[in-house]
């Protein structure tokens, strides 16, 4: 099966294409969330996280309450089923919680070779570090997982690539690895 990244704007094809049994939504407070027909809040997690890494006026940061709720409601889902992630723009924390997913279902798993897939998947995966190191530290992976993200984040053609474009088209990476 797979775990699909999408943007806002594509997330009802995506959802069309994928047929999730879990999706996640992580969109800035204030945000209107879109509605899936037949999920309720056991499949469709909704989470109001704004994508920065630190504390901004007005706007605070993700904590570990957002990343121990994405955790819980992560270990409900099984990857012998799809999963469909999205945020507004489908490259940062999305991203985040793709690759928390996986390391999550994958605990035997290299984190590099699946934070190398995601970066091969989709050249605008820049997972939100700050989500993805608290992760590593709530799943005990020893930074792992951060240098991971790290990794992905500082190849310079990405970020190129990514203030190209306001959006990444969906993509999407194995669930078991």
């Amino acid at each position: 099966m797979k775990i699909w990244i999408s943007s806002l704007r594509d997330v009802h094809d995506a959802h069309m294409q994928a047929k999730p049994a879990h999706v996640v939504s992580l969109l800035s407070p204030g945000s209107d969330f879109p509605d899936f027909a037949g999920y309720g809040d056991d499949r469709h997690m909704r989470i109001e996280i704004n994508d920065i890494l630190e504390d901004m006026e007005n706007r605070p940061a993700p904590g570990e309450h957002h990343v121990e709720s994405v955790i819980s409601f992560l270990k409900d889902w099984t990857p012998d089923n799809p999963l469909l992630v999205h945020c507004w723009a489908g490259m940062s924390r999305s991203t985040a919680t793709a690759l928390i997913a996986a390391c999550l279902h994958n605990p035997d798993t290299d984190e590099a070779e699946i934070g190398a897939a995601l970066a091969a998947a989709s050249p605008t995966a820049y997972p939100n570090t700050r989500i993805v190191a608290m992760a590593d530290e709530m799943l005990a992976r020893n930074g792992r997982m951060a240098r991971a993200a790290e990794k992905i984040r500082s190849d310079e053609a990405r970020i190129t690539e990514i203030y190209r474009v306001a959006e990444a088209p969906p993509f999407h990476i194995p669930s078991r690895f």
